[in-house]
């Protein structure tokens, strides 16, 4: 809950998935996503900054920078909004916090497009989404008089923020027994480097109909089967690798779990874990079907609520434990970032989030022609997997950080085997 530091400043503690983002930040990286609309309209700056400027009223959570205390980092209101900035071709460049204001997120436009830029420690894609949603609404209501209809992601920014939306709702709903993190390492892709702070963008739309289906046929939901793909798609690379050690490593995917399906809450901050799911190639070859099986298995399993509340109890206990509250903050920085290590990109080979399907009310979606979610560059992995579907059309990014192309190369080809058509887009640079 929000609290008051004086009469004119207001902060924020950290949420519990939020405290390891600044410990583990680095000069060079900080984890970043981004998600955008592409409207049937060119978007005029002017009226996108008055949109910005109410949609940041209401969303007092994403108007905050970062700030050092004793013994924690905590969240500190900053008035305003950002300014609105023309987009660039190299999506997710790291967040410079000491520079400007401060603030942990940008807007930017081209076009028709409107995308948000989101530094983690403010809020995870659901939250960015209805952040996106609400200032997408607030454009279209000043620029064409629509009133459009608001709910539980589209915000109205005549209202303020209530404290279920501001709320850490990991320690609400955290429970008291708990389950450890410790878990095997995963085999990790390796590259040509990219520039430094470019990262490339290959983006899939296929029909969302037309996966469905083919989804349905092997009996799994999207996601397992996009996930089962995925990792058939880096286990191909793997079979070349010439080390035998890193041949029989496991192909894992990160697949973040949004805990607002378990729980009724209305937070707009983080509010969801993950879980690493694969395939251990010590044991023998897999096919596809071998795959998909075990993945159904393995998120029937460790994505079910009581999994998942154990593991995001830990959390919770260990941010109260109060021998870790005691300790300086220049102490326990290192400590995060030991556990970050421990417990991040090292349990996975790649990432794949799926937002699922976005929904508009009539009023807005004739505006709204589609959506996209893209991961910003992992600290250790150089390959991750982001998507959404809206109006039929699931966009499919994959973000690298290596110029090798093979793990969307095959992941698109295999679909397309499947006879589902792709339709592939690229920020790719040729020199």
């Amino acid at each position: 809950m929000a609290k008051e530091k004086n009469k004119s400043k207001r902060w924020f503690t950290l949420d519990n998935a939020a405290m390891i983002y600044p410990a583990a930040m680095s000069r060079r990286w900080n984890a970043t996503y981004r998600v955008s609309a592409t409207l049937n309209e060119r978007i005029d700056p002017k009226i996108l900054q008055k949109a910005l400027q109410s949609t940041v009223n209401r969303f007092p959570t994403f108007a905050l920078k970062l700030k050092s205390g004793l013994f924690w980092h905590y969240l500190e209101h900053i008035d305003g909004a950002p300014a609105v900035e023309p987009d660039v071709a190299n999506p997710c460049v790291y967040f410079r916090l000491k520079e400007g204001d401060g603030f942990m997120f940008r807007v930017r436009y081209h076009e028709n497009r409107i995308a948000i830029e989101v530094f983690h420690v403010l809020a995870d894609g659901s939250g960015g989404m209805s952040f996106l949603k609400t200032l997408v609404a607030e454009y279209i209501r000043i620029k064409h008089g629509v009133k459009i209809p608001r709910d539980h992601d589209i915000k109205d920014c005549n209202e303020k923020a209530t404290d279920e939306e501001i709320e850490d709702s990991f320690d609400r709903y955290a429970r008291k027994e708990t389950l450890s993190r410790s878990e095997s390492g995963a085999y990790h892709l390796t590259g040509t480097p990219a520039e430094f702070n470019y990262l490339n963008i290959t983006t899939g739309i296929v029909p969302s109909d037309k996966l469905y289906q083919t989804a349905k046929k092997y009996g799994a939901s999207v996601t397992e089967f996009l996930v089962s793909a995925l990792i058939m798609s880096i286990y191909e690379i793997q079979k070349g690798e010439i080390s035998k050690r890193k041949r029989k490593q496991r192909v894992k995917v990160c697949v973040p779990v949004n805990l607002r399906q378990f729980y009724p809450s209305k937070t707009v901050r983080n509010f969801s874990s993950f879980i690493n799911i694969g395939i251990n190639p010590a044991f023998g070859e897999y096919t596809f079907e071998e795959t998909l099986k075990r993945i159904q298995h393995l998120i029937g399993l460790d994505a079910s609520e009581k999994m998942i509340n154990a593991r995001m109890s830990k959390n919770v206990s260990d941010e109260n434990n109060p021998v870790l509250r005691a300790i300086p903050l220049f102490i326990k920085n290192t400590t995060l970032k030991l556990m970050f290590w421990l417990n991040g990109d090292r349990l996975s080979s790649t990432t794949l989030t799926n937002l699922g399907v976005v929904k508009l009310p009539d009023e807005m979606s004739k505006y709204v022609d589609r959506f996209d979610f893209i991961l910003g560059p992992m600290l250790y992995n150089p390959v991750t997997c982001a998507c959404g579907s809206y109006n039929n059309k699931l966009v499919i990014t994959f973000s690298r950080t290596i110029k090798e192309t093979d793990v969307e190369r095959n992941f698109f080809t295999f679909l397309v085997k499947l006879g589902v058509p792709v339709i592939v887009e690229s920020n790719r640079r040729y020199d």
